[in-house]
């Protein structure tokens, strides 16, 4: 119970110290018990109860905590300062992230200091004696882990749901009940400030420009699609979310709106250990198992996951062109099921070359089977009179494989955050994208067929290095350079037959294919200053020069090289303990994705026709954030406003296809404007110990500025603004003999686009847990959507071209699951590693 409490006050932003010393949980006095304020720079630990006035001096002691096994800094240790003649605390603070502290104005005297924080040992320094006008500087304090082994039990301190850390908004994911059995996006719809649609679409403050990162690594497959590549990896093996709004000029300058970044549990433990997860239900089963071994300086880890995924949905489209002087009218309805199969595995390895030098290395191999069969009905009206009425079953295969391999180099110094490391990686994707299509009579007669045969390749290789030293005590510099080679291919066709025979070459649809090469080379410098009275400035700039090579069937495509210099600055400033005021402004960089870029001709619903353009260039952003953080007594509040501006945004427009009536062609473009202002609300409420209620609402206004088609069939200036409402509401209780419940819902208003609204949505789920033989296993019963399904209206609307579109994705489920691990560890410390972070690719299909 105390280890549970003590993480409760840690998450809340006060001390992990909290059975240490008298006071209990109270918040850090205003004053010095006579009416006096305290200097602001001597902040003491807020569990922390000074009994008393320490007399005041012109002595300060300072030091350095960092953990003893992995030579890294314990952020926000707490100090405490004892007088060794009463035996009471007079004085206390907290480190900062790089594990420094400082405690001024102290008399002269003989004094002890403690240093606590979870998961380590209490350390004491004794005998301190301070002479009048000296300075005692500890240097670098090492922190031993605190081992506690039970029998194939590991105990350690529960965490947050929510955290903050000084450069990200954590969401630990491994204590969410009802994702379990369920996928990444399952998880994200729970990540404050994000929102998840009926696809899978991820979007952060309204926009889907943004960078999904793995284990801090970038792969192929998410740079081909997010929501496909959330499909394939299972939330059970999620450890946390990380959301960074503001990156600093470490991070490459993709993603206009930020970077996502999902943590996978990951060994930190000494032996052998086994574990299954396995769950049924309505709309999906899952199997994984996972060994980590580690002894000595080895470390491996192999795992495999295994999902199946079934559901069904249904669209109605309405859909009216004026084309050619005439008014054509589009009425569809179909029925459709989803059958997936998804797969993930891995192997990886840690060694500890010495002390200082580690190599880590992995292999990871995911695929995907994804199968939509969807039955099509289309009325098309000429001046309000019935022309047409065709029959259509669709067979949509999404296929692919990928594999991710890294080898990374970390070299670390005596002196503490000083360090240099050597990441490379190679990452491939293999992706097939076709479908078959049987055109039937009234009577589901065969009358003719077709095909679309589309064969796709995203690979890229990458190789970087880093070095971060610290300037005196209060400052860092780091730097580094990188460079991405990234290959891009599509080769398609589109074949026709009749009912019976061979299939041949539909020569309204030739042959086509795209190879795109693409390479940058960049390079960042970054400056990090800590001031006495709690101010941090983190300035730094990131100049990329990206190359790109060409071509299609018809020959070259002229895209120019260019580039671009992307500054960042982050400042806080730390009022008093557990409130933070942070300030940034960063440019970024949005290159299109395989999406974007692919100019097959994707028909699969021909009133509704899909194409890419591989002529597009990158979208550049400048955002700026004000943000507020503080802990009140057992509630954490996060607030924040923000602003983005974009140029040379990439849009997805439609408009009427030339050739084919009552069609309309959706493609990306070059043309638009956007702006965003918004804000951002969160909190995270202890309303007991074990009774958790965390919750926020997320509103922005969205203007849009671009070009669509105009009656005389040339390009006219066009606008849409609107504001966007969202929210989400998570409570978990944990009850007596291993019992846990949770409830989550969440919302997201309609959306603006240039050409119109993408329709509102909600979603909802409840879980509950029971914890098997001392919490060495787990089974669990959870729910989602259970009164209907979701449903979302959308619609388009220009001069020439009106769309209303609802999709109903039922997404209802109920799941069993269960988990089980055998095998006896020993905490150990993790080590510090290295990675690719590539962040430069636009992802999905939104105009946002």
């Amino acid at each position: 119970m105390k280890t549970l409490i003590t993480s409760i006050l840690f998450a809340l932003g006060m001390t992990a110290a909290y059975a240490q010393f008298p006071g209990g949980p109270g918040g850090m006095p205003s004053g010095d018990g006579n009416g006096r304020n305290r200097n602001t720079n001597n902040m003491q630990s807020p569990a922390l109860n000074l009994e008393g006035t320490a007399p005041k001096g012109n002595s300060k002691i300072t030091g350095f905590v960092i953990d003893s096994a992995a030579t890294q800094a314990v952020e926000f240790a707490n100090i405490a300062l004892y007088s060794k003649t009463t035996g009471k605390a007079i004085d206390g603070t907290m480190a900062d992230e790089k594990g420094k502290f400082t405690l001024k104005s102290i008399a002269v005297g003989e004094y002890k200091l403690m240093i606590s924080f979870i998961g380590y040992k209490d350390k004491t320094i004794d005998n301190l004696k301070i002479a009048k006008g000296q300075d005692i500087d500890l240097g670098v304090i090492k922190m031993n882990p605190d081992i506690k082994t039970l029998d194939e039990v590991v105990v350690t301190g529960e965490k947050s749901l929510i955290e903050e850390k000084v450069d990200r908004l954590v969401y630990n994911a491994d204590k969410d009940l009802t994702a379990r059995g369920g996928d990444a996006a399952d998880v994200l719809k729970k990540v404050p400030m994000l929102s998840v649609d009926l696809d899978g679409n991820v979007s952060l403050r309204g926009s889907q420009n943004i960078r999904v990162l793995i284990n801090n690594k970038p792969s192929t497959i998410v740079a081909s699609s997010i929501a496909d590549a959330l499909k394939m990896i299972p939330a059970d093996l999620i450890k946390s979310v990380e959301v960074i709004t503001s990156p600093s000029a470490k991070y490459d300058a993709e993603g206009s709106a930020g970077i996502i970044n999902i943590i996978t549990k990951k060994s930190t433990l000494q032996g052998l250990t086994l574990s299954a997860d396995a769950g049924v239900g309505a709309r999906g089963s899952n199997l994984s198992l996972n060994g980590n071994y580690r002894q000595g300086k080895l470390g491996i880890t192999l795992g495999g996951f295994g999902r199946a995924f079934y559901n069904k949905s249904s669209t109605s489209l309405d859909q009216t062109i004026l084309q050619n002087g005439a008014s054509l009218l589009t009425k569809q309805t179909s029925d459709a099921y989803d059958n997936g199969l998804f797969g993930r595995y891995n192997i990886g390895f840690d060694y500890e070359l010495s002390k200082t030098q580690s190599l880590t290395a992995g292999v990871s191999f995911g695929t995907r089977n994804m199968v939509r069969s969807q039955d099509m009905t289309s009325n098309l009206f000429t001046n309000s009179a019935l022309t047409s009425t065709t029959y259509r079953d669709v067979t949509t295969k999404d296929l692919s494989n990928n594999v991710d391999m890294n080898l990374d180099y970390i070299r670390t110094f005596k002196v503490p955050g000083r360090e240099w490391s050597i990441s490379t990686q190679y990452s491939r994707n293999n992706l097939t994208n076709n479908f078959n299509a049987d055109l039937l009579s009234e009577g589901n007669a065969l009358l003719s067929r077709q095909k679309n045969l589309n064969a796709n390749l995203n690979q890229e290789a990458t190789i970087q290095t880093d070095y971060q030293t610290p300037i005196k005590k209060n400052q860092m510099i780091e730097f580094g350079a990188k460079t991405i080679m990234r290959q891009v291919n599509s080769d398609y066709s589109y074949q026709v037959a009749g009912p019976t025979g061979a299939f041949a070459a539909d020569a309204r649809n030739p042959v086509g294919n795209l190879d795109y090469s693409q390479s940058i080379v960049s390079g960042y410098l970054s400056y990090t200053y800590s001031t006495a009275n709690k101010y941090t400035f983190k300035l730094g700039s990131r100049y990329e020069y990206t190359t790109i090579d060409a071509k299609d069937q018809i020959g070259k495509i002229s895209i120019p090289s260019y580039g671009t210099l992307v500054p960042s600055i982050n400042v806080s400033k730390t009022i008093k303990a557990g409130t933070t005021l942070k300030a940034a402004y960063n440019r970024r960089i949005q290159r299109p994705g395989l999406q974007q870029l692919n100019p097959n001709y994707n028909a699969a619903n021909p009133f509704n026709i899909s194409i890419g353009n591989p002529n597009l260039k990158p979208e550049m952003t400048n955002n700026f954030e004000l943000s507020l953080s503080t802990s009140i007594k057992k509630t954490y509040l996060n607030a924040s406003v923000f602003s983005r501006s974009t140029n040379n945004s990439i849009m997805r427009l439609s408009a009427p296809s030339d050739t084919l009536a009552g069609a309309i062609i959706t493609t990306f473009q070059n043309i638009g404007k956007q702006q965003v202002m918004g804000a951002n609300v969160f909190a995270n409420v202890y309303l007991t110990p074990k009774w958790t209620l965390n919750g926020g609402v997320d509103v922005y206004y969205n203007y849009l500025e671009g070009k669509v088609q105009g009656l005389d069939g040339t390009s006219i200036n066009t606008s849409n603004s609107g504001i966007v409402i969202g929210g989400r509401l998570m409570s978990s209780l944990a009850l007596n003999k291993g019992w846990a419940m949770q409830l989550h819902g969440g919302m997201r208003g309609n959306q603006v686009t240039l050409q119109g609204v993408q329709g509102s949505f909600y979603m909802y789920s409840f879980g509950v847990k029971k914890d098997l033989n001392n919490k060495k296993g787990s089974i669990g019963l959870a729910t989602e959507n259970f009164l209907g399904g979701m449903k979302m209206k959308s619609t388009s609307v220009t001069p020439i071209l009106n769309q209303t579109m609802v999709n109903n994705i039922y997404n209802q489920n109920i799941k069993l699951t269960f988990s089980y691990k055998i095998g006896k560890m020993t905490f150990v410390a993790p080590k510090k590693t290295k990675g690719v972070k590539n962040d430069d690719v636009k992802e999905g299909g939104d105009n946002n």
